[in-house]
């Protein structure tokens, strides 16, 4: 099982990306923020097999990658969470691709995270996300959120929540805290508070004692 980090220790990165341009900038990017990066690696199955290696604290990954520059990060990053349970991994995509990323999301593990490419532009956001996901936490864009918070026609859970509720859920996939929703959308903390008590209700989550709960809330709609 991958442990998770401890916030003194510096990150320590891998990155899968095909591109020389944009795999050396995004190592510059993490190491000026004070990371460790321990692999860089150009295609899927030198992914997977740099994971097994280092166990790193997070992944970042290309979706589209050689050779046929279709879904090879994916694949590789999911075959790297079955060998190293756990292991997170927060991919990169120049588009929203709901079907890759309801793929990688549906392991419910938590972890994982899927942003566009731009959001690399914001170097503090881009670093929040990646630590949010070392942790187990959840990184979604909000393009990537809008996407896959669609309801299943047979799956009437989120349909039951109120349009402030899947607010709040939309909020809590992208990472936000607590303070972070209140702050977002103009309301308390403890109306916040209620709601995602509200949410975990609806959407017939157990009590926990950990913030696993949360990705759960986040991750319920993809099952079918």
């Amino acid at each position: 099982m991958h442990h998770r980090r401890v916030d003194a220790q510096p990150l320590r990165v891998i990155i899968a990306e095909d591109s020389a341009l944009i795999r050396e900038g995004l190592a510059r990017l993490i190491t000026d923020s004070g990371g460790v990066v321990v692999a860089k690696v150009g295609d899927g199955p030198s992914f997977v097999a740099a994971v097994e290696a280092y166990r790193p604290d997070v992944s970042v990954v290309d979706v589209r990658m050689p050779p046929t520059q279709r879904d090879e990060g994916l694949r590789a990053a999911i075959e790297a969470r079955r060998r190293v349970p756990g292991t997170p991994v927060l991919v990169l995509s120049q588009y929203v691709e709901r079907e890759y990323a309801t793929e990688l999301l549906a392991d419910r593990a938590g972890g994982v995270g899927y942003l566009l490419k731009d959001r690399v532009a914001d170097i503090r956001e881009f670093m929040d996300a990646l630590r949010r996901v070392a942790k187990g936490g959840t990184a979604l864009d909000p393009e990537v959120v809008a996407q896959l918070m669609v309801p299943r026609r047979h799956d009437d859970r989120l349909g039951a929540l109120t349009p402030r509720e899947r607010d709040v859920l939309a909020a809590m996939a992208e990472g936000r805290t607590n303070m972070g929703i209140a702050e977002l959308l103009n309301i308390s903390e403890g109306a916040t508070e209620k709601h995602i008590s509200n949410i975990f209700g609806k959407l017939q989550l157990p009590d926990s004692q950990s913030d696993h709960r949360r990705v759960l809330a986040v991750l319920a709609y993809l099952d079918s």
